[in-house]
């Protein structure tokens, strides 16, 4: 298997096909992605999923390239950054310049955060982090569900369907 296409939830992915489902949160999202790694040997790791953005102007499908960890805080412990994992060496995954950055967190953003990201979701930069550990190539596109607001949870909900079709013609040029 060339590539290996994964998604948080089947909810994401109605009528795509080919999709394996990793689950919520980064745990989660870390734990089945090297399960399906060491059993299909991917040459490449395509991630789809929803995301919330944070920048007004964004709109469908986007690609990130650039993966924050958003909820790691130890700001208080020898002035490590936010965002920044103590005595890892990995603290962001950037692709490329070009495409837009995701923070991954283990909560659902309706409200403003302190990083300067594009987008979120809870599962990108866990999946980032496998792939590049484990030497393969990742490519990530979000479908933008929601403006990170206090509307979030019933825009999610009504878009999980209208990404899935987009993402069906984007998976053509694959």
């Amino acid at each position: 298997m060339n590539k290996l296409f994964v998604a948080a939830l089947k909810e994401e992915t109605i009528g795509l096909n080919n999709f394996h489902h990793i689950g919520v949160g980064k745990i989660n999202a870390a734990y089945n992605l090297t399960k399906l790694i060491h059993k299909y040997k991917p040459l490449e790791v395509i991630n789809y999923g929803t995301a919330g953005s944070l920048k007004k102007e964004l709109s469908g499908i986007v690609e990130c390239t650039k993966f924050y960890q958003r909820d790691m805080d130890v700001r208080g412990l020898l002035d490590f950054k936010l965002g920044e994992t103590p005595f890892d060496t990995i603290n962001e995954i950037i692709n490329s310049e070009d495409g837009f950055s995701c923070g991954s967190g283990d909560s659902f953003v309706k409200d403003k955060i302190e990083m300067d990201i594009d987008l979120v979701d809870m599962e990108a930069y866990a999946l980032a982090k496998i792939s590049k550990l484990e030497g393969i190539n990742f490519r990530c596109f979000k479908f933008i569900s929601d403006n990170a607001d206090d509307n979030a949870t019933s825009d999610w909900m009504e878009n999980c369907k209208k990404g899935a079709k987009l993402f069906q013609i984007e998976m053509n040029n694959l």
